[in-house]
């Protein structure tokens, strides 16, 4: 029995061997004793999971993927599935850490990005599987093509390394595009307490006009009058770094 790839579900299964165990031995397992593997699917992640130390816990809405993965590995049990990742508040490790790791479904990629941020305090690590194009614009760096929104939002909470790329050919079926993977190690949130939603605002007001310049860009959220002088208004959104956002964003909140 095997089960059968769903297009609605964004289920491109992974075939190689070799590349799931580098996918998993891309998280360091340390400071955490609960891992979530997000779509499972046969388990060619799980597997490897299963064989360290950590608690595991399976984010699947597949029900066909929970039943194959119930009938052919003896660790899994009902209470290893939590339903859907985007769902999640995590209540069932009360409060303790948990690390993330999958072959993400592309259709839903930010958003799993952005769930992970929501829960920065509880998450770590992560290592997932992207569509290549998301993963070089999460871990992308200023004055680059790819550095944008989420370079930003997600480099604010967490240091980003991209790991490696994969072909579409060791996958069933194959997806039309390369693949890549990328590890988050939580950062100490550079300096960004309690300003979350006028940082992420004038980011992207930046980027939604990537083209102008701040001055222009920002004038939608009202720049204050203290500021309205600052260098970096001058400039284009990508040539902050992400300390340079940060900061303006609490001299701005200072200045309201």
């Amino acid at each position: 029995m095997s089960v059968k790839a769903k297009k609605h579900l964004g289920q491109h299964f992974l075939t190689d061997e070799n590349i799931a165990r580098k996918i998993v031995e891309g998280l360091n397992f340390e400071g955490y004793k609960n891992v979530m593997e997000v779509g499972p699917g046969m388990g060619v992640l799980t597997k490897y999971l299963l064989e360290k130390d950590q608690s595991v816990y399976l984010a699947e809405i597949d029900t066909e993927s929970i039943e194959y993965l119930k009938n052919n590995y003896s660790k899994i049990t009902e209470n290893t599935f939590v339903g859907d990742f985007l769902k999640q508040d995590f209540h069932f490790i009360n409060g303790e850490q948990i690390a993330i790791i999958g072959n993400f479904p592309y259709n839903i990629s930010s958003q799993i990005l952005f769930k992970i941020v929501d829960y920065y305090e509880q998450i770590p690590e992560m290592v997932g599987m992207f569509q290549k194009e998301v993963a070089e614009r999460t871990a992308a760096v200023p004055r680059t093509k790819d550095y944008g929104i989420l370079s930003v939002l997600i480099q604010a909470y967490y240091d980003v390394s991209y790991l490696f790329t994969v072909h579409e050919n060791v996958f069933n079926p194959p997806p039309k595009v390369k693949s890549g993977v990328i590890r988050l190690t939580r950062n100490p949130k550079k300096g960004l307490a309690g300003n979350e939603v006028l940082f992420k605002q004038i980011v992207k007001a930046g980027f939604n006009q990537r083209r102008k310049k701040l001055s222009n860009s920002l004038k939608i959220l009202n720049i204050p009058e203290a500021l309205k002088t600052h260098e970096f208004l001058d400039k284009r959104a990508e040539e902050l770094s992400v300390l340079d956002f940060i900061g303006f964003a609490n001299l701005w909140k200072q200045n309201q």
